[in-house]
């Protein structure tokens, strides 16, 4: 049986072939700036100041966020070697993934 989070990590892999993912620390701060994030996806293993800050950013520009799974698994869902912190711009796939990870959008 696939789990919801599993299902998650599968949309995730979806939204990056479609480019539908900001990777890293400035494309997701530039996505939440321009209003383009729809959900924010930051790893557990991520620093505390990462967090604070994307959290932060996320809180101020009203977009939800989850912290989820590590760098490694985050960076080989959308075919990179680690990312800390993933930005999903596609509002259909973003309410998706928030859906399979029990997220309020």
């Amino acid at each position: 049986m696939v789990t919801g989070f599993n299902q998650a990590l599968n949309l995730i892999s979806i939204a990056a072939k479609a480019g539908k993912v900001a990777s890293g620390g400035f494309l997701c701060e530039k996505a939440l700036s321009d209003g383009s994030a729809r959900l924010v996806l930051i790893a557990e293993d991520a620093s505390a100041n990462t967090c604070k800050r994307f959290i932060d950013k996320c809180t101020y520009y009203d977009v939800p966020y989850k912290v989820i799974g590590d760098k490694d698994l985050l960076g080989h869902r959308i075919g990179k070697e680690f990312r800390t912190v993933l930005a999903i711009t596609d509002e259909g796939l973003a309410n998706q993934i928030a859906l399979k990870l029990e997220l309020e959008v």
